[in-house]
Parts: structure tokens; C-alpha cells; sequence
């Protein structure tokens, strides 16, 4: 089915995003999903409060990278769109079949003019999750937008407002993280900026610290389907010792905004602070860039990347996930942090790394991380 009409009286929603007004209708209240690109990228594009994430090209990107089934939402009122939501349909044989707006994002949910198109677009989500068999829908928003449905906090975004040189930026570090770049520029260590050219460097780097911290790993084709769906906007960041890399991170940017979306460092050179100077650079080019805001990615509060994050002066931001779910109660809990999964987590660790080079995107598809 492409195509359902919803109407106002809606039993799943009651609210829709903050700051959202109700009009006059032009006519029934349509949610289909055979919308153009065009038209979806254009309304994300005009929309004050949209996200990097909210535009056609990555749940698509995402649904070409691990082979899942996506599902392009749209609430139309006559000629005029009046709000999208990307659906990835996830099936997986540990954790069973959900659907999610955006796994493996921190954001990519609900986007609205209007209450009606909210109610009408979480009904259309709910139909979806029904006739897929799911067992719960996640819509990963940074804020509360369906107050009918159940909530989840347990993370944040970290970001910081960068300053508009990279000297007021420097002076404004934390004294020990200085201390740490001049370390690692006085190790020798080299830092390259690029596009696809750097791609398995940093794909060599992040397929060892997955494994390390027991995490199944992304399949490559992932970060190359980002590249070639946003070849301008998405950069590869590399550090070497002697030709090795050592550390590694894929940005992307929309306007004044910039977010480390991955990024890892081989933990036996920690020594030589790779890390810290992968991030400074990162700063220096989004100063450069003309960026503002600088996003370090999720996390737990409290947990090593949270105060990593902080000592560059990052603040937390709310991220607000909310779900339906067929029984009624909140979602399984998949993460790493879930105790069930500690010997498994061990055993991964242990393993070789061409095996979980192997295995790991077979399973990780099918985490909705």
C-alpha cells in the first residue's frame, strides 16, 4: 500500500512537535510513499528545524549499505508536503523485527509543519510496524514530540560552540588537552584530509577498535555509499605514524554545523595521543569551514566517551527516543551496555580480526545501534 488517508481525529497522536501550528486544510490529509526525492530534500531543506539526517539521501544510502527495506513516509495536504518520516524495516534473527527512524543515526525522525501531518504520519508508522510484524517502532528524535507514545533518554549528544579562529579556539582548551597536541605533534605524527582516497585507512583502524571494544563492526560499503551520496559535505580524517594509520573520522556538514559521525583510534598508541590530535584538526577545519557548532556524536552520560567529550568543552543535548511497541511496553534493550550481553561482548574481543572482519557486518545489520 503507497497510499492512506488520515484524518484528524486520529487515535494514535495527540501533539505534534513544539512550535507547530494548525491551518486550513485544502483537503483530506494524505500520507504516501511514492514522493520524488525533490520534493522530500526541498521541504527538509526550507524546514527550520530539520537535521543533516532528515534528507532523502540517507535512509536510502543506509537501505543500499546493509539491504534493508525502507519505507519513505510523506504527509501531503493537496499540492503541499507537510511532513516526512524515513522508516527502515530491520529484521534480524537475535533480536527479531523493528523498525526505526534512524538506526545506526543520532537523529532522522519525525519532521512536521503541523499537528495533523504528526498524527497522521505516526499512524502510517505504526501500520507500517503492523504489516512487518515488528515488534516496536523507534523514532530517535532531540526532543518530545509524541507524548503518546513511551520515551527513552539514555543519550546524549555532545557539542560545542566553536569560536571564529582557531587561536580564540585553542586558547579556550582545556590546558591538559594542549599539553596532549603538542605531544602528538611532537611524536612525528602526520594527519591527512580527504575524501574516499582515505577510506580504508580509516576503515583498517575502525575495524580493530570494534573488535577491541567487542562490538560487531560496520560493513565498508556503508561509509562508501556516504561518500558517493554526499561527496561534498562528508570528509575522511586520517592520522599516521610512518605511513600507519592510527586513528581516523568521518565528518559530515550541513551549513554552519559539522558532526564526527565515526571514529576510532588503535588504543595500543594511545600513548602518542593520535586521538586528541585527530580532533583538534577536525576543530581547525570546521573554523575553517565556517562551522559554528561542533558535534561530537552520542554517548552515555558518565562513561569514558562522555568525559572524552567533555574535556573539549562539549555540553550534553537531549536526545529523545520514543517508540511504539506491540506489547506495549518499552523496547529490548540491545546495546553493549545490556549485562546480557557481557560474555558475548568477551568472547567477540577474543576472536581474530579477519574473523569479525567477516562476521561483523552480517550481524551488526541487524543491531539497531
Amino acid at each position: 500500500m503507497t497510499t492512506s488517508v488520515f484524518h484528524q481525529d486520529s487515535p494514535v497522536g495527540e501533539e505534534a512537535a513544539p512550535g507547530a501550528h494548525r491551518r486550513p486544510r485544502s483537503g483530506a490529509l494524505e500520507v504516501i510513499e511514492h514522493a520524488s526525492d525533490v520534493d522530500w530534500d526541498g521541504f527538509v531543506g526550507a524546514h527550520p528545524a530539520a537535521s543533516a539526517y532528515h534528507y532523502s539521501g540517507w535512509p536510502r544510502l543506509i537501505g543500499r549499505a546493509f539491504g534493508h527495506e525502507t519505507r519513505m513516509l510523506a504527509a501531503c495536504d493537496g499540492p503541499a508536503m507537510t511532513g516526512v518520516l524515513p522508516l527502515v524495516v530491520m529484521r534480524s534473527r537475535l533480536f527479531g523485527r523493528f523498525v526505526v527512524s534512524l538506526p545506526f543515526l543520532n537523529a532522522g525522525g519525525m519532521l512536521t509543519s503541523d499537528p495533523d501531518a504528526a498524527h497522521a504520519l505516526v499512524d502510517a508508522a505504526v501500520r507500517v510496524a503492523r504489516e512487518t510484524r515488528a515488534e516496536y517502532l523507534e523514532l530517535r528524535h532531540t526532543s518530545r514530540l509524541c507524548p503518546q507514545l513511551i520515551e527513552r533518554r539514555h543519550k546524549v549528544a555532545m557539542s560545542v560552540q566553536l569560536h571564529e579562529t582557531v587561536e580564540e579556539q585553542w586558547n579556550a582548551l582545556d590546558r591538559k588537552v594542549r599539553n596532549q597536541v603538542r605531544k602528538a605533534e611532537r611524536s612525528g605524527l602526520a594527519v591527512k584530509v580527504g575524501g574516499s582516497e582515505l577510506l580504508r585507512s580509516f576503515y583498517d583502524v575502525f575495524v580493530r577498535n570494534m573488535r577491541d571494544l567487542g562490538t560487531p563492526v560496520f560493513p565498508y560499503r556503508l561509509f562508501e555509499e556516504t561518500l558517493k551520496t554526499f561527496p561534498e559535505s562528508t570528509r575522511v580524517f586520517c592520522v599516521y605514524k610512518d605511513g600507519r594509520p592510527l586513528a581516523g573520522a568521518i565528518v559530515h556538514t550541513r551549513g554552519t554545523w559539522i558532526e564526527v559521525i565515526w571514529a576510532s583510534a588503535l588504543r595500543e598508541f594511545s600513548p602518542l595521543c593520535a586521538n586528541i590530535l585527530l580532533y583538534w584538526h577536525m576543530m581547525q577545519a570546521a573554523i575553517g569551514m565556517g562551522c559554528r557548532t561542533f558535534e561530537f556524536g552520542r554517548c552515555t552520560p558518565d562513561e569514558g566517551p562522555f568525559h572524552f567529550k567533555r574535556q573539549w568543552g562539549a555540553s550534553p543535548q537531549p536526545l529523545v527516543w520514543e517508540y511504539w511497541s506491540r506489547s506495549g511496553t518499552l523496547a529490548r534493550d540491545a546495546s553493549p551496555n545490556n549485562p546480557r550481553y557481557a560474555r558475548a561482548i568477551e568472547l567477540w574481543r577474543r576472536l581474530p580480526l579477519p574473523v569479525t572482519a567477516a562476521l561483523g557486518p552480517r550481524i551488526v545489520r541487524g543491531i539497531p545501534c
